[in-house]
């Protein structure tokens, strides 16, 4: 299981690399450059599925609330 992430602003493109906690997912992150507050695009359970380059840990072990990484497309 990988837990780092780099999380990429929609606003400005600024690049953080994040450690992702195991146990959760994360529904907000403002961006260190710009202040933007990045939230799930819909269908997504956490920033990291939507701006990061790694998804959450709980999609990677599948025990969250979307559909299996193979159905996501």
């Amino acid at each position: 299981m990988r837990l780092q992430s780099n999380l990429t602003c929609r606003n400005c493109g600024h690049v953080e690399k994040l450690t992702m906690p195991q146990d959760a997912c994360v529904i907000f992150h403002i961006c260190a450059s710009c202040g933007a507050r990045l939230r799930p695009k819909p269908g997504d359970c956490c920033v990291f599925c939507s701006y990061g380059d790694v998804p959450c840990p709980p999609i990677q072990r599948r025990d969250c609330c979307a559909p299996p990484m193979d159905a996501r497309g």
